[in-house]
């Protein structure tokens, strides 16, 4: 019996949260709280000031967009749970929020390939920058990005809610995502498994190469900068990059292709917090409250002053 499928009928039951709920709580409204400040701000910023309509910047704008909605598909329900100790989830809602989830974290391994592409044109190849990353080609890469992203989740989506689940629904997370719901699942997943393995190959480990074959070449390219201060300034951006997006691509990989049945869920679950919710959150800080473009910005925003700009 422990083999029937009752999912239509009842929902599942998370499993991630402790019995510190108000601690939990607050340090849930917290980060999310951040999260939106942070990407909302630079989204606006890149918006109205027009010294930063480049593509760097458009790239920036998408990401900040991206980041807002990936952290929503998680926090806000992890604080209603962490708030009320409800900690079941519907069928549908589970699936909605896996579908969201999966699709909006493909979307952002490949968006920051794109960008990695982009400060490798500029950096190695600046004669040739405003030619090849022309505003149609730098939409063609935001689109593809998103396609993809969302593509890939239809698959995982449609192989994971056709699963038979055991009779007590149980989800070791924080919320729904494919190793969790495979985990969850009484029937063979060798399918799902192998699907989820392929994926993270290509919309994984392939972007991620590629994003350090990037950075070698940048790197490569600053070293030949014979002013040391712009080395200094060269090096501190695109390792402060480099940190971020290995911390994602690593983590990210590492929950989808490492955990074995029955890995340590505190292993499980710091991957997670770390590429979907500490990524959103330091985003905005590594890539653009560091810059001095969009600390100027920034500040016409507070005095009003942007008649230089119009």
């Amino acid at each position: 019996m422990g083999m029937v499928n009752q999912t239509f009928f009842s929902g599942f039951v998370l499993l991630g949260f402790s019995n510190e709920q108000f601690l939990l709580s607050l340090i849930i409204l917290t980060i999310y709280s951040m999260i939106l400040v942070g990407n909302l701000t630079i989204f606006s910023l890149i918006k109205i000031d027009i010294h930063l309509h480049t593509p760097m910047y458009f790239f920036l704008s998408y990401l900040s967009i991206l980041d807002v909605c990936y952290s929503s598909v998680t926090l806000p329900a992890m604080l209603v749970s962490a708030l009320t100790g409800n900690t079941r989830v519907s069928f549908n809602l589970c699936f909605t929020q896996l579908y969201f989830f999966v699709s909006l974290g493909g979307s952002e391994c490949l968006l920051l390939a794109a960008m990695a592409y982009d400060r490798y044109v500029a950096i190695c190849d600046p004669l040739c920058y405003p030619v090849v990353m022309n505003k149609i080609f730098c939409c063609y890469l935001v689109g593809g990005s998103w396609f993809f992203g969302f593509l890939n989740s239809v698959l995982h989506t449609a192989l994971t809610s056709k699963l038979t689940y055991c009779r007590d629904r149980h989800v070791n997370h924080f919320f729904c995502d494919v190793p969790a719901m495979l985990n969850a699942s009484c029937a063979d997943t060798h399918t799902s498994q192998i699907l989820l393995y392929i994926v993270s190959v290509f919309l994984g480990m392939t972007p991620f190469v590629f994003v350090v074959a990037s950075y070698t070449q940048i790197i490569s390219t600053i070293l030949k900068i014979h002013s040391a201060a712009g080395r200094k300034k060269a090096f501190s951006t695109c390792s402060s990059h480099l940190i971020v997006v290995t911390v994602f691509y690593v983590t990210a990989n590492f929950n989808y292709i490492g955990p074995k049945p029955g890995e340590s869920f505190d292993i499980v679950r710091l991957s997670s917090i770390l590429y979907s919710v500490l990524t959103p959150l330091f985003n905005p800080v590594i890539y653009c409250l560091r810059n001095q473009e969009v600390q100027r910005a920034l500040k016409k925003a507070f005095t009003g002053n942007y008649s230089a700009v119009k």
